[in-house]
């Protein structure tokens, strides 16, 4: 059966690229209000901004590269108090084209009449973008979201020409009936005192004012001007004007209940939750999805990227350069790509690279750089000494149009959004996406396998979200347990072993608790001297040919005295005889058991935190990207 996103429950088809985007309509002067309320969600995407305003029939277009009060800086006193009472605007984390004043939302149509801001990824844009070209319209920047305000020029040319709700609202409609993707819009017309919005599989509010009305993607933006909200839902398509809102689904008016926000503005940026990383943390099957949905189309997997070295399609041997968490991702897709595609990956601490006497052969070798910003200085420093070898160079990032993506030949995007707490959680995960889909696109398996490890791998934002709803109460409960020692063991076999690394780094990253990961046989080399009751070790078990050896190592720990917490499967009855606890996740072959045992101990890692009282989202000493060596 041949893969199809169109198979995944819809629940899962969470946002796109994570932009922020507000509109008013009312009786005070918009633009002030819409350049807040950008700033309110601004951890939504802060590499270009910009602004519509509707002026007494004109309008006015503002934008520009850079963050929100760069774009204000820039405004003249005249402009910012213009005394248009209607206003869309966008605050972008680039995907399609790079961040630049060009590529900024709004985008416009032909005759600058017809304004959109958008938040999602538009699949078949580019088929769009042909069409629209053979028939005249000019396009001026390279984002999918430009297509839109064309589609809805030429579906409002099939209408009676004035300027009223019924008519944009339709031609709206017409226009979104030719889209795949995701999407939440705002559309602004000149001419007409209202906007219109809509949304697909990416969320879109409306607040509700006396005689003004909010638009937004998130309740933050509009917090500060009002707390009655109402959600809008797959499919919706609404008119909201200052003093009335419209609301339409499959073509019949629909009532959406309206809902009062007991949530401070630090709450809400937080998405109610308490901390960045927790909210990130329950970002992560949005991120599985949205990294997949980047490079799948059907059964293929296309990275737009050339893998060629020496004439090889699928390559010799890979390099991968990386640090910290990401060289721990690193040391997992090495693991997956050489059992998928059994390609020999090498794998290095960038900051140990830099200074090595290590020989590259540039026709052998292709080196990938793992960062999740883009500007970790040790890993661009990697890609450089690569370049001098001659080798290809492949950026795997988080950011578009970070440093590496310039310095490397080709760039593979992970996409988790951006990311505000300073232990990495959720482009972690992404990381691991982007290797499996690398190690079945390298792969020469046959088709039926292939399509096998596919459907799996297509299951693994559900899997991910099952750690997050079953298992979180327990991993509470033993991470208070956790809690109340200085030192633990974090201990795992095969491909599991740097999501023990990766466990041990978060602990300590964020709780302060000296931990150490090990591989599980490694331990009777050394560290068994280390154990005691007052050194608990955490256990991953793998549904591999090391899970009888792993079981193992657990009693031979057990009789040092140390308390294990083991992380197994749901099912697995053996595990309980050699352990003290046991933190339950979804069954999954051994391959793909990284995903639910990396979302448990990022989950075990904030609670530990928690419950010592550590400021979690800012760890001391560090910071989210380290950009001196």
């Amino acid at each position: 059966m041949p893969y199809s996103l169109l198979a995944i429950p819809q629940w899962l088809f969470l946002k796109g690229k994570m932009c922020g985007i507000v509109g008013y309509v009312g009786e005070r002067e918009a633009l002030p209000i819409i350049l807040e309320s950008l700033k309110r969600i601004e951890y939504r995407g802060y590499d270009s901004c910009g602004v519509f305003v509707l002026e007494n029939g004109d309008s006015k277009l503002h934008k520009d590269a850079g963050t929100i009060d760069h774009l204000k800086e820039n405004l003249s006193e005249s402009e910012y108090l213009g005394g248009g009472k209607i206003a869309i605007g966008h605050t972008r984390w680039a995907t399609h084209g790079g961040p630049s004043k060009k590529n900024a939302h709004p985008h416009l149509d032909g005759k600058g009449e017809i304004a959109v801001v958008h938040n999602g990824i538009i699949e078949n844009f580019q088929s769009i973008k042909e069409m629209l070209l053979s028939q005249g319209c000019e396009f001026v920047s390279e984002t999918d979201t430009e297509v839109i305000p064309h589609l809805i020029n030429r579906s409002f040319k099939k209408f009676d020409q004035a300027v009223n709700a019924a008519q944009i609202k339709e031609a709206v409609k017409e226009a979104l009936s030719h889209l795949t993707g995701s999407y939440a819009i705002i559309v602004a017309v000149k001419g007409f005192d209202g906007l219109v919005a809509a949304r697909n599989e990416s969320p879109l509010i409306i607040g509700v004012g006396d005689r003004e009305n909010f638009i937004a993607s998130d309740v933050p933006a509009v917090l500060e001007q009002t707390n009655r909200i109402i959600y809008l839902e797959e499919g919706d398509i609404a008119v909201v004007e200052k003093d009335s809102i419209y609301i339409e689904n499959g073509g019949a008016e629909v009532k959406r209940e309206e809902k009062l926000i007991e949530w401070t503005i630090g709450d809400a940026e937080k998405g109610g939750y308490e901390h960045f990383m927790l909210k990130e943390i329950h970002e992560e099957p949005r991120a599985i999805m949205d990294t997949l949905r980047g490079y799948l189309v059907e059964e293929e997997i296309n990275f737009g990227v050339d893998f060629k070295v020496e004439g090889d399609a699928k390559g010799k041997s890979i390099l991968m350069v990386a640090c910290g968490t990401s060289y721990y991702a690193a040391m997992c897709g090495k693991q997956i790509i050489e059992n998928l595609a059994k390609v020999p990956v090498q794998v290095e601490l960038a900051s140990e690279f830099n200074y090595s006497d290590f020989v590259l052969d540039g026709t052998k070798v292709m080196v990938m750089a793992i960062t999740q910003s883009g500007e970790t200085a040790d890993t661009l420093m990697a890609l450089k000494k690569a370049k001098r070898y001659g080798c290809k160079t492949v950026a795997i990032t988080n950011v578009l149009d970070s440093s590496a993506t310039r310095i490397a030949d080709e760039t593979i995007y992970i996409r988790a959004g951006p990311e505000i707490g300073v232990a990495a959680t959720k482009s972690f995960i992404a990381q691991l996406v982007i290797f499996y889909l690398l190690g079945l696109f390298l792969s020469k398996m046959p088709a039926s396998e292939f399509l096998e490890h596919l459907e799996e791998l297509k299951r693994m934002p559900q899997i991910a979200q099952m750690v997050l709803d079953e298992a979180d109460i327990n991993i509470r409960k033993h991470a208070g347990y956790l809690s109340k020692y200085e030192h633990a063991f974090f201990v795992g076999r095969g491909v599991n072993l740097p999501i023990a690394l990766e466990g041990a780094l978060k602990l300590k990253e964020i709780s302060y608790i000296h931990a150490e990961g090990y591989a599980a046989g490694e331990l009777k080399h050394g560290p068994f001297a280390l154990l005691t009751e007052d050194t608990p070790v955490i256990a991953i078990l793998t549904p591999d040919n090391t899970y009888e050896k792993t079981l193992g190592n657990m009693k031979e720990i057990k009789a040092r005295g140390a308390p294990v917490i083991a992380i197994a499967e749901e099912g697995d009855e053996e595990v309980e005889k050699y352990v003290d606890e046991v933190i339950r996740v979804p069954e999954t072959s051994a391959i793909f058991s990284p995903i639910p045992n990396t979302v448990a101990l990022h989950l075990l890692a904030y609670w530990t935190a928690k419950a010592r009282g550590c400021e979690i989202d800012k760890p001391r000493n560090l910071a989210k990207s380290v950009t001196v060596e």
